[in-house]
C-alpha cells in the first residue's frame, strides 16, 4: 500500500472533518487471512482508524469501518482488502460533520464528532444504518422553517442524551456522496441497547414523521486476528 500511496495523486481531504467508509465483506475460500491482516496493519500505520466487526445475518460476514482525512488512503485500504480475497458485498461512504443545529455545542463535543477516536472501550455491540429525511408532499423536511427543524432536532437529541454512557453514536454526512443523507453508527455494551435506543428515538417527530431508514447491519466489534480465526 505504501508504494501505491506514494504513486497516487495529491491527498483528497474534506476542508473539515474526515472521511469514513464502511465496507461489508464475505469470507470465501479465496480469502488470504494474512493479506487481510497485513492490509489493516499497513492502513493503521498510515494513520487510518480501522474498526473490525463480525456481522450477524446473511448480508455479510465481516465489516471494516475505516476513517481518515485522505480519501486515497481509504481507497488503498479497500483495494488491499479486495486483493486479499475479500468479496465486498456492500459499502457506505460518508464524512464526519457538524450539524447545522450544533452551533451551541461545547468545543470538546464538536471535536469528538469531527475527529472521533474509535472503537470506544467496553462497547462491543455494533450497528450501522443509513437514513434520509422525507420529501413527501405532506412530509417534506426541507420545506420546514429552520427554527422548526432546529426545535425538532433538539427534541430528538434530548431523547438520545438519555442514553449517554450506554450508547456512543456517530452520525456522518453523505448527502451528494452516497444513496442516503446520513450514516449512523452505534456502539453499545449490550445488543438490546441498540434495539432500545433506535426504538425509543423513532417516536420523536423528527423520526416518526420525517425519517427514512436504509438497511441495518449488526455485529460485534473484535480485534481482526481473533475475528478472522473465529469466522474461518
Amino acid at each position: 500500500m505504501s508504494d501505491r500511496a506514494a504513486d497516487s495523486a495529491s491527498p483528497v481531504e474534506p476542508s473539515i472533518g474526515i472521511g469514513v467508509v464502511h465496507l461489508f465483506g464475505k469470507l470465501g475460500p479465496a480469502v488470504d487471512s494474512d493479506a487481510i491482516k497485513a492490509a489493516a496493519k499497513e492502513a493503521e500505520a498510515q494513520g487510518v482508524q480501522v474498526v473490525t466487526v463480525a456481522v450477524l445475518g446473511h448480508k455479510a460476514d465481516i465489516a471494516f469501518m475505516a476513517l481518515h482525512a485522505d480519501l486515497w488512503l481509504l481507497r488503498d485500504f479497500q483495494t488491499a482488502l479486495r486483493q486479499g480475497g475479500l468479496e465486498i458485498v456492500d459499502s457506505y461512504v460518508s464524512l464526519t460533520e457538524l450539524s447545522e443545529y450544533a452551533a451551541g455545542l461545547p468545543e470538546e463535543t464538536k471535536q469528538a464528532r469531527l475527529y472521533p477516536k474509535l472503537p470506544p472501550e467496553g462497547k462491543p455491540a455494533w450497528c450501522f444504518y443509513p437514513m434520509s429525511k422525507r420529501r413527501n408532499p405532506d412530509q417534506n423536511w426541507y420545506e420546514l422553517a429552520f427554527e422548526r427543524r432546529k426545535e425538532l432536532m433538539y427534541d430528538h437529541g434530548a431523547t438520545g442524551r438519555k442514553f449517554s454512557g450506554r450508547v456512543l453514536q456517530l452520525i456522518t454526512g453523505s448527502t451528494g456522496i452516497d444513496d442516503y443523507e446520513w450514516g449512523v453508527t452505534l456502539f453499545c455494551e449490550h445488543p438490546d441497547d441498540l434495539k432500545e435506543v433506535v426504538y425509543t428515538m423513532r417516536y420523536d417527530e423528527a423520526s416518526a414523521r420525517y425519517a427514512e431508514f436504509g438497511p441495518f447491519y449488526t455485529g460485534m466489534v473484535a480485534p481482526l486476528g481473533a475475528l478472522l480465526s473465529r469466522l474461518q
